[in-house]
This record gives structure tokens, sequence and C-alpha cells, in this order.
């Protein structure tokens, strides 16, 4: 099986496409890859670094106003097509599957003109603009959350899950936190704001470290390495507090993940995958700086099935994130609740129904 994968310009695009690959390989070992992405996208960082051959055409989005800028967008993407029908020609998929990012557009509609089977993903609640103008051409399309299907043919709409989830779902228990100076053995929280950090997310915690003093559960906190020191400073004039810890990178979040009580942090498409397939309650905090607030939606998707809470970034403080925490981690039953709540929006086998989508149209 010749598979061409194409997705960019955030992990949330590009981690789905990495995991249909590796479950691939596991399945048919002989069986070859190539993800088309951008130079400038994280795709030409971590596609490389995880064995999966790459490469690049030139794109750029539209303008959500008229401006000169989208008529060199609209002769990127021409050029983009022609460029993505060379690398299929020689690449000759079997299929082709797009995950969102706007390089996915002239690669996936290269593939339909040229009569390839063709298979979107969409990771949000809210449809991206790209996956919604793919959506006429391509034969089927997965997606993550059920409120996404309104933006699509309905004969063409599986809901499959993030494959990500299938990834972290079979993670085991450890005691991984001890090599975070904490206990394996006590309640914890963790908080994070993305790999990046997020300068909300940042402040709120800084004024809640005195609020955190006497706490029953721990907290580790990633705070992106941007926003590191910051916190460290304020956690220096505070008097000594073991059960918090504070790094820049969490790395192996899955296996951090699997050994928490709940997370707190923002609501992209990955995050939900992962917790939700672990089946964490969650308090979540939506980026405002996303395309159609579509954070906000996935994260009433699962504050309406009772697997989270939420607050809006604009009224984030350290005493309202704490009051939340509180509010959850003082009482077990709500939170063993919310955990079965969280569970049943995780779908665990996400990776095995995308490709079960794959199988039919080769079928």
């Amino acid at each position: 099986m010749r598979v061409l994968v194409t997705g960019g310009g955030t992990g949330g695009h590009i981690y789905p496409a990495v995991s249909l690959v590796n479950y691939i390989k596991e399945k048919h070992p002989e069986s070859e890859f190539l993800y088309v992405g951008t130079k400038k996208g994280l795709e030409s960082k971590i596609v490389p670094d995880k064995g999966i051959p790459f490469k690049s055409i030139e794109i750029q989005g539209f303008k959500r106003s008229l401006s000169l800028e989208n008529v060199k967008t609209v002769y990127k993407f021409v050029k983009g097509i022609a460029a993505a029908k060379k690398i299929i020609r020689d690449f000759q998929p079997d299929i082709v599957m797009g995950t969102g990012g706007y390089v996915c557009g002239p690669v996936v509609y290269a593939a339909h003109k040229l009569h390839i089977p063709t298979i979107i993903h969409e990771q949000n609640s809210v449809a991206g603009v790209t996956n919604k103008f793919l959506a006429r051409y391509v034969d089927k399309i997965g997606i993550a959350f059920a409120e996404a299907a309104a933006s699509f043919p309905e004969d063409k709409v599986v809901l499959v899950g993030n494959p990500r989830a299938q990834e972290v779902a079979g993670t085991e228990t450890s005691d991984i936190l001890s090599d975070y100076q904490l206990d394996p053995g006590k309640p914890t929280v963790l908080v994070f704001g993305g790999s990046r950090g997020a300068l909300k997310i940042n402040q709120a915690m800084t004024e809640s470290l005195p609020l955190l003093a006497d706490k029953p559960y721990q907290v580790l906190y990633g705070s992106g390495d941007v926003y590191f020191d910051t916190v460290q400073t304020a956690l220096a004039d505070l008097p000594a507090m073991p059960h918090v810890k504070i790094v820049p990178y969490i790395k192996n979040m899955e296996r951090v993940m699997v050994n928490v009580d709940l997370v707190a942090g923002r609501a992209g498409a990955t995050s939900l995958a992962e917790f939700t397939a672990l089946g964490l309650p969650a308090v979540l905090i939506p980026s405002p700086n996303v395309t159609n607030d579509h954070q906000t939606k996935n994260a009433m998707s699962l504050v309406n099935k009772g697997a989270a809470v939420i607050i809006k970034d604009a009224e984030l403080t350290g005493e309202k994130l704490v009051n939340a925490i509180d509010g959850i981690m003082a009482d077990p039953k709500r939170r063993q609740q919310m955990a079965q709540a969280s569970r049943k929006q995780g779908i665990a086998d996400a990776t095995d129904r995308l490709y079960q989508l794959v199988e039919e149209l080769l079928a």
C-alpha cells in the first residue's frame, strides 16, 4: 500500500496523520508513505523526526478581509496544485488523506483530479475552511466531534474520533510523577497551556501559587519555555511548596496524563482526544486566538456532557482557576462522574475506524 498524507500548520493537524501512518505500518510493514506539507509549518520538523519521508509545496491561507495578498494566495494555490500533481504522479499513491491546514487544499484537490481515492479528517467541532472547501471533492470525511457533521455532505461523513486517542488509550500507569519530584500516590492536577505555553494561563498560575499552599493535592504545571522563568521567580518568593512542580515542557504527555486526576488547560483537539481517551475530567480555558472560536465549541461539547467545566480566557484569574480545581478535587463523587462522562466522549478505537474508511475506498 502506498499512502500519501498531508496536513499542517499545527500539531492538531499533524499528529492524526502521523498516528494513521504508524497504525498502517504495524498492519502492513511493507507499505510506503509520503507526507506533503510546507517548509514553514511544524510538519517540516515533526514529520522527518518520525522517520516519514517528507516533501513540501508553497501555499498560504486567505486573509479574512479584502487584500492584495489574496491574489497572491490564489496564484500560490494554482501553483500548489501543479506541484502536488507532480509529487502525486511520482509517488503513485493508492490513497491520499488530508488532516487540515492550508496545505491540504491543493494536495487533496490534485489527488481528486487525478482520480485517486481521498479522505479528509476534521479534528474540531467546527469544520476548518480548507476541509469545507474539499468536502465536495473527497470520497470520505472522518470527524472527531459529532457537531462537525452539519458542515459536510451527510453521505460522506463518518464519526471516527481522533487517531491520537487510540495511541494514548492503552497507556499504563507508572511512577513517572516521581521524575518531577512529586508523589505518585498523591492526587494530582496537571495544568498546561500547550507546548509553547499560554500567557493568560501563566498569569493565572502565578496568581494562584499562594492559594495552592495548603491543598491536599499536588500540581504539575507545564508553563512553556517563554513563561518558565516568570513563574519560577514567583515561586521563589513563597515558602517551600514541594507539592507544586513547574517545568517548561512535559515530555511523554500521555504517560503523565494517565497518572493524574484532573487536567486544566486549552481545548485543542489533540489535548481533548488524549484526556477523554483516558477518561479524565477537565477545567478548560479555550484559546480566543483560533479560527471561528473553535476551541470554545470543542470545550462546550464536553461541558454539555458533564465531562468538563469551562472558564473564559478573558475571565480567567488565579482565584477562579483554583476554585474550579477545588470544586472537582474536593468532591470525589463529582470527579468520578466527570471521568465517566469524559471516557464516554473518548473514542478509543479512532484509528481503527479511520483505517476502515481507507479499506473501504481501496476495496
